[in-house]
């Protein structure tokens, strides 16, 4: 189910998708619904209300703005090696984006095709969509709703 989100400018790519992600790891959407499901872990999981994780009700909640949907573009600063997992070495997985309102924050690089990793480099123009899902585990710390972000699409300028 294509969402065709509108990145605002016409020299990007898309080079992510969730949608192809979850269409080619049918297991890990089992993984998440079963655990949105399953009642003894009431503190993990997703909270199913407007559909189950990757299912077509699903999809069609976030086209028709039932689950809401949060959209950043920015530029990259500066290219980092995240996290400790010294498998990856040194090499670069993710990136400093400068959002048009001045602030920063760390993004993982995601790209269907290997060749794609190259469009992120410093000064490139980055557009993200992400779907903003309701944890089982409420309130949030704030009192407001808890949420996962889980990014729909990424776009870089080409």
């Amino acid at each position: 189910m294509h969402l065709e989100l509108n990145h605002n400018d016409p020299t990007l790519k898309v080079v992510y998708e969730l949608f192809y992600e979850l269409r080619d790891d049918p297991e890990h959407v089992q993984i998440v619904q079963a655990l949105s499901l399953n009642n003894d872990k009431p503190f993990l999981g997703l909270k199913p209300v407007h559909g189950l994780f990757g299912s077509n009700d699903w999809w069609e909640s976030i086209r028709s703005g039932r689950i809401k949907t949060a959209h950043v573009t920015g530029t990259i600063r500066d290219l980092v090696f995240a996290g400790q997992d010294s498998r990856w070495g040194d090499s670069v997985n993710s990136f400093n984006l400068q959002l048009d309102d001045g602030t920063v924050m760390l993004e993982s690089i995601y790209a269907h095709e290997k060749h794609d990793r190259k469009l992120f480099r410093v000064g490139a123009k980055v557009s993200c969509w992400y779907a903003l899902l309701e944890l089982k585990c409420q309130p949030a710390p704030d009192g407001g709703v808890n949420y996962a972000e889980t990014l729909l699409e990424m776009a870089v300028s080409a």
